[in-house]
């Protein structure tokens, strides 16, 4: 899934009530904290930004390792248990993360990124349908949509 969908699910299904903007980040930290650095560290050493998948033999090995860590149900789980122990209502918007991983590993085929939802425990994949797939894309769409139409209402009737 692109990273502006999984900010998108993220507001919609766990930041409708507090903290908004957490709920955004934690719906894209994965993608943030392997693509995203690795597309900064592109622009600070001047390479400019290329638009589509970069080829994977021109990726550096953290990038695969970080991928890994922010991918895993095994990292975040513990995670968010630990901060729910300190603040419940963060911990919630937290849960965003692992709603990217389950968005994430039955739209990522073997051939890029698949994702390694027990890492590193375990290596297990699935073979999914790119969220590139117009079949995957469009309803993708259509359920952002609705989701955020849906709260859009719900705020406008809790403000009358």
């Amino acid at each position: 899934m692109d990273t502006f969908s999984h900010a998108l699910w993220g507001y919609g299904l766990f930041g409708f009530r507090r903290h908004p903007w957490l709920a955004m980040l934690f719906g894209a930290l994965p993608d943030l904290c392997s693509f995203g650095a690795f597309l900064a560290f592109r622009l600070l050493d001047g390479e400019g930004f290329h638009p589509g998948p970069p080829p994977l033999e021109t990726l550096p090995h953290w990038l695969f390792v970080s991928y890994n860590i922010w991918h895993s149900f095994v990292i975040c789980f513990p995670v968010i248990g630990l901060v729910a122990l300190w603040r419940r209502d963060i911990a919630f918007a937290m849960l965003s993360w692992p709603f990217h991983i389950v968005l994430d590993f039955p739209f990522h085929s073997l051939r890029y990124f698949p994702t390694p939802i027990f890492w590193p425990v375990s290596d297990f994949v699935v073979d999914g349908i790119p969220w590139t797939n117009p079949w995957v894309w469009f309803p993708n769409l259509a359920g952002l949509v609705v989701l955020l139409g849906y709260r859009y209402r719900q705020k406008r009737r809790r403000s009358q």
